[in-house]
């Protein structure tokens, strides 16, 4: 594998953002990943199917419907984001001000209010998608956005993914485990009483961490000076770099093998593993701890190699942890082996996946000469989010033809095999297709992409320098504004 050293960038510009705002970068990652994890990927599907008692089709036919909202949504808040202008900035009061609401919407997901029959319960489950999915996407845009703005080097984004990795995946963790320990029961289908009190102090909380991480992040000031490209206009530039399309082909594969991974582990525990409350959460465990330190792995790694190899190698090992999973059976301790090696995986896809899309967002800035990083996180969306609806309604309908039943507790050998295959080998194509496809196609990376970003960085510090000079003719200097682009001395 060939070595790609990005020191000479690094030794330009020093990149060092404050600890408190990478701390809070992670914890917002978190908060929001738990909400989202638990109200769109691991536990709205179980709950309405097996706790309510709507069955497959109605689900599937929910989850598809939503996929064209899921899609639209995306760009359209993206772009508008684009043009805010306010002396908090374009990022930050979006964050601040939408996390109450964030919080509520997800605790609405809990409580159908349009009745117990199937169509009232589908109607109840495509609303509560809809609502949610709205405030995600508003706050995720930002979350996705910060990054490219709070740095520009490969190894200061990867260590900025850290905290995501760590904090972040945190969230994501508990948006699994609070699911498994709750939803889980071997010998009945009613919901249990803590559930719902849960879910209320999980909202509150989330929202609130939202809400105080706010003061603590920053955002680039002086690219809500340039002028935003038109709505239209905006979205056909996008389309036009090859490099965004290349990555968002090997994205919506990635995005439908996690959703699967992460949506339907509750199945998967109880029916083929027979594992329920916390001997649930022994699988999430295995992945989490091993994501962790493969993170720390993988972002040395990235020094060496570069964000595109690291982030290749992490979806091809969690692959293979999902083949031998197939073969695993119910066995406990091959299936324990085989999550390890998709934790394994996961640390650099889930360390990488921002730094990728910041590149992204550089190179159209050299097309274009403008920041859209929420145009690019909307669009990225627009082209991936059906993902999750395409991956939901795919699981559902396959353990649906092999015989799954959501009456029972205890399913027959066909539909343990559906879950099984479902699970574990639809995924698994997902991402080996996912890393092809980036390898063959995406081609930011290597010494030529670091020259190129090496250019765009001294761009940055002139078009801060020119901010900074038109603040003190009008004799104003931001209090929250932060040299994120420093020479070193």
């Amino acid at each position: 594998m060939e070595k790609v050293r990005t020191d000479n960038l690094t030794e330009l510009f020093d990149e060092r953002l404050p600890f408190r705002s990478k701390v809070a970068y992670g914890l917002s990652q978190g908060s929001s990943a738990i909400l989202s994890g638990i109200a769109i990927g691991t536990a709205i599907t179980f709950f309405y199917n097996v706790k309510l008692g709507l069955n497959e089709e109605w689900a599937s036919l929910a989850w598809l419907l939503f996929a064209f909202w899921n899609a639209i949504n995306d760009p359209l808040f993206g772009i508008l984001q684009e043009r805010i202008d306010t002396d908090m900035g374009r990022r930050i009061p979006v964050l601040r001000f939408g996390a109450p609401l964030y919080a509520l919407t997800f605790i609405i997901c809990w409580f159908p209010f349009m009745g117990n029959t199937q169509i009232a319960l589908f109607w109840n489950l495509l609303l509560v998608l809809f609502l949610i999915d709205s405030m995600f996407t508003m706050i995720g845009l930002v979350l996705t956005a910060l990054p490219a703005e709070m740095c520009l080097t490969q190894e200061a984004r990867s260590n900025l993914g850290l905290y995501n990795a760590v904090l972040g995946a945190t969230g994501g963790v508990l948006a699994v485990i609070l699911p498994l320990v709750l939803l889980t029961d071997e010998t009945s289908t009613e919901l249990n009483p803590l559930f719902k009190p849960i879910m209320i102090l999980v909202g509150i909380v989330a929202g609130t961490i939202l809400f105080i991480a706010s003061h603590s992040l920053v955002e680039n000031e002086y690219a809500r000076t340039e002028e935003p490209l038109g709505f239209i206009e905006s979205m056909i530039e996008t389309l036009k770099n090859r490099e965004f399309l290349a990555f968002e082909s090997s994205n919506f594969m990635r995005e439908a093998a996690f959703t699967i991974i992460m949506g339907s582990m509750t199945y998967f525990s109880q029916y083929v593993l027979k594992l329920h409350g916390f001997l649930a959460s022994l699988l999430l465990f295995s992945v989490f701890i091993l994501l962790l330190v493969s993170s720390f792995i993988a972002d040395r790694m990235v020094k060496i190699y570069g964000l595109k190899r690291v982030y290749i190698a992490g979806l091809l090992l969690a692959s293979c942890g999902l083949v031998t999973l197939f073969f695993s059976g119910d066995w406990l301790v091959p299936v324990l082996l085989s999550f390890s090696i998709v934790g394994i995986g996961f640390g650099p896809v889930n360390l990488i996946f921002n730094p990728l899309m910041a590149d992204i967002m550089d190179y159209d800035e050299m097309l274009t000469g403008k920041r859209r990083e929420t145009t690019y996180a909307g669009m990225n969306a627009l082209l991936t989010k059906p993902a999750i609806s395409i991956a939901n309604a795919l699981f559902l309908i396959i353990i649906s033809r092999f015989g799954f039943d959501n009456t029972e507790s205890i399913q027959t050998e066909s539909a343990v095999l559906g879950i099984q295959l479902a699970y574990s080998l639809v995924p698994a194509i997902f991402f080996l297709i996912s890393a092809i496809t980036l390898f063959k196609w995406y081609k930011l990376d290597g010494k030529h992409w670091i020259a190129k970003k090496a250019e765009l960085a001294k761009i940055h510090l002139q078009k801060e320098r020119e901010y900074i000079e038109h603040l003190q003719r009008k004799g104003k200097i931001s209090k929250v504004y932060q040299r994120l682009y420093r020479e070193k001395s």
